[in-house]
């Protein structure tokens, strides 16, 4: 009889551990998923990579307005909309460069610039470039 007793305990406290862990890989999934580190890593790069060619011309109205040869462009999230996006300095052709925000701040001190982004999903980061 208490062969089968301590035999029972320990399968017991096998499926307790079993199951907590389960529950950790479970919470590591839906972290993951709510993870957007992947689409941030391509719009830095994406960003940088484009302004590395700019000039910078000012920061108004909640853009970033820049010059490339003979283009004027600029950067910015309209409001209402849920990406960051890049079109020519009427807003026209907007090219989007990275879904799902909430907000996002354009502010500048100098040649420096920051760029803001909140997220629906949740999290926030920030862009610094310096012209």
């Amino acid at each position: 009889m208490l062969e089968c007793l301590v035999a029972l305990l320990s399968i017991s406290m096998s499926v307790l551990v079993v199951q907590a862990m389960t529950e950790l890989i479970a919470q590591d999934f839906k972290l993951m998923a709510r993870s957007d580190e992947k689409n941030w890593q391509n719009f830095s790069n994406l960003l940088r990579r484009e302004l590395e060619t700019a000039e910078f011309v000012s920061v108004s109205d909640g853009y970033l307005h820049v010059k490339t040869g003979s283009d004027q462009l600029r950067y910015g999230w309209k409001s209402g909309s849920d990406d960051f996006r890049k079109s020519n300095e009427n807003g026209q052709g907007f090219q989007p460069m990275i879904f799902g925000l909430s907000s996002a701040e354009i502010s500048n001190d100098g040649r420096i610039v920051s760029i803001h982004l909140t997220f629906v999903k949740g999290g926030e980061r920030v862009f610094f470039y310096k012209f």
